[in-house]
Formats: C-alpha cells, sequence, structure tokens
C-alpha cells in the first residue's frame, strides 16, 4: 500500500507542472501583468513603468518569467493580487477556509443523500419510486446553480433562514472566538459559543444545499447504475442463495462493490464543488475563494487567477488521489496495478 501511495504522489507532480505552465502561459497573453503592481496606472510614467517589470523579471523571456514565478510559489509568494491589495498567498490563506467548510459540508450531504436514494432507486428498479427519482435527478442535473440559490432565497425569508454572509454581523464578532482556524463551525465550537455556533449553522444551510443539489443528483445516477449492474452478478445470487437477509445483501455485498465506480463521482464532484462556489459565494455574499476569484477575473487580476488555478488544480488532484486509495481500499485488486 506505501508503495501504490508514492507512485501516485510521484504522477501528481507532472500534472501540477503541466497545468501551471498552460494556465501561466494563457495569462501572460491575456494582458500585461505590469499593471497589477501599479496602484495608479494611468499615471505611472514609463520609466516607473520599467522599474517595475525589471523588479518582477517582466522583460525577462517568458520561460524566464516562468521560472521566477515557480520559484516564488516554491517559497510560498504567488505573487502581489491588485484586486486584494495584498500577497496572493495571504489573501488565500483568508478566504480559503470558507470556502472549503461550505464545500465540505455540501460534499457530505449530497453523498449521504445521494448514496441512500440511488441505492433505493436501485433496489426498487422500475417502480414509481424509481421514476420518480430518477425523474428528480435530471432536473436538478438541468438546473443552474444561481438560480436555485436565487430561489432558495424567494423562498426562505430572513425570518426563517439568513439569505447572506457566513454570520450575523450586527450579533457576532469573529474577534470574540477564542480559536482562529478560520474554519467557523470548528472556532465558534472551540470557544464555546454555540449560539455563535448554531448562528453559522443556519448560515450555511441555504448555500450547502444550493451547492449539493447537483453533486447529489450525479451520485446518485451513478449510485443506482452501478447497484443494478452488482444486484445482477452471480456472487450476489450466490449470497442470496444462502438464505442471507436482504438487508445484509444489499449493505454487505453490493453496496461496497457499487461505491467502487461511484467514488470517482465523489471525487471529482468535490473539485467540481469549489469551482461551483464562485456563484454560489457570489449569491449568497460568502466571502470566500469563490467571490474573490469572481472579482480577481473581473478585475483582470493575473496574480489573483494564476493563484486560484493552482489552488483548484492541486485540489483536484488531491481529490483523485484519496479516490485511487479508496480504491485500493474497496478493491484490494487495485493495489498491484
Amino acid at each position: 500500500m506505501f508503495t501504490y501511495i508514492v507512485r501516485r504522489l510521484l504522477l501528481l507532480i507532472p500534472v501540477l507542472i503541466g497545468v501551471s505552465i498552460l494556465a501561466f502561459v494563457i495569462m501572460r497573453s491575456a494582458g500585461d501583468p505590469t499593471f497589477a503592481y501599479l496602484q495608479n496606472p494611468d499615471k505611472v510614467t514609463p520609466h516607473q513603468y520599467q522599474l517595475v517589470r525589471e523588479k518582477y523579471h517582466l522583460n525577462e523571456p517568458l520561460y524566464i518569467q516562468y521560472w521566477y514565478w515557480l520559484d516564488g510559489v516554491f517559497h510560498g509568494d504567488l505573487g502581489f493580487s491588485r484586486q486584494a491589495h495584498e500577497n496572493v498567498t495571504n489573501a488565500i490563506a483568508e478566504k480559503f477556509p470558507a470556502t472549503f467548510e461550505l464545500a465540505l459540508i455540501s460534499t457530505f450531504l449530497s453523498v449521504v443523500i445521494g448514496i441512500f436514494l440511488g441505492t433505493i432507486a436501485a433496489v426498487r428498479a422500475n417502480s414509481a419510486t424509481d421514476q420518480g427519482l430518477r425523474v428528480l435527478s435530471l432536473v436538478a442535473v438541468s438546473i443552474p446553480v444561481f438560480w436555485l440559490g436565487l430561489m432558495l432565497q424567494m423562498t426562505f425569508y430572513p425570518q426563517w433562514l439568513p439569505l447572506q454572509g457566513r454570520f450575523d454581523d450586527q450579533l457576532y464578532s469573529i474577534s470574540t472566538l477564542h480559536a482562529h482556524t478560520g474554519f467557523l463551525l470548528i472556532d465558534t465550537l472551540l470557544s464555546g459559543d454555540f449560539n455563535f455556533f448554531l448562528d453559522v449553522v443556519k448560515h450555511l444551510i441555504l448555500p450547502a444545499i444550493t451547492l449539493a443539489f447537483v453533486s447529489t443528483a450525479l451520485i446518485l445516477r451513478m449510485m443506482r447504475s452501478s447497484m443494478l449492474e452488482v444486484l445482477g452478478s452471480e456472487y450476489v445470487q450466490t449470497a442470496r442463495s444462502k438464505g442471507l437477509p436482504e438487508r445484509t445483501v444489499i449493505r454487505k455485498h453490493a453496496r461496497r462493490n457499487a461505491l467502487i465506480p461511484t467514488t470517482t463521482v465523489i471525487g471529482l464532484s468535490f473539485g467540481g464543488l469549489l469551482g461551483g462556489a464562485v456563484l454560489t459565494e457570489t449569491v449568497f455574499g460568502w466571502q470566500g475563494l469563490g467571490q474573490w476569484s469572481q472579482e480577481a477575473a473581473t478585475n483582470l487580476d493575473t496574480a489573483g487567477i494564476m493563484g486560484f488555478t493552482l489552488l483548484t488544480a492541486m485540489i483536484y488532484v488531491l481529490a483523485n488521489l484519496f479516490v485511487d486509495l479508496i480504491y485500493a481500499y474497496l478493491d484490494p485488486r487495485v493495489r498491484l496495478g
């Protein structure tokens, strides 16, 4: 297992390098990055402009620029974000916990609900329940995330659930918390402020449901398809012929093997949730990476866009690594491949 993990980790390196090169070339082609380091581009003199280019090696060939940028990445320097007015590394460290917390809760909801409903749909194949779940999943996949968020806001008025932000800033303040990990669910619990914790949970409900909606439908459809294939296999028929209860056959023999292909969808969905958070955070005023990256793209903040792209790529490859490890756990034959 250790050798398998090391081999998978080594394969991640060329993937990240390839993504970084592609993103770097595209961003350099989009415009002059020099203006990201100028506070007043309209008033800068040609001499000041040239000094900035020399300071950040922007007058060098493209591959030299990439080398200096890569060297900065290894030293924790992702460049200066014009729209955030601070280093990209600091901006990501500040915004990442909010987005990760939202994506993690959304993933948990989509996995639990999707696997549960997918199993029910497969066990009751072609029944009214199965047909209803298939229609529901098709509708869920077709609904735009931002539209769903707006509809939920119109349905749940402020008297029921809050519509904006991570917490009620008129009642609570982060400065009152003793723990400062950036994850408000953890910080409020560690600080013993349960009223603050409940307020954070209330603010999480609508954006988490919005973000999890599409992923739940994808997991449901994949789980149903995998379960139907597994339920028709010989070893399941053998387990039934031995007189095992149907619940035991489903739980111990069918569902575990059906989870193998479903795990791929779950891993990719987590990375997709981080990407989908851009729209969700904008709709719900969620102060995370999604909203920050949207503002960076609008302002052509090349350093901010590069930092967000690199982080998203890292999360995707790590999610795929996690999927591979789950594969190896569910099916030991994978380790021998």
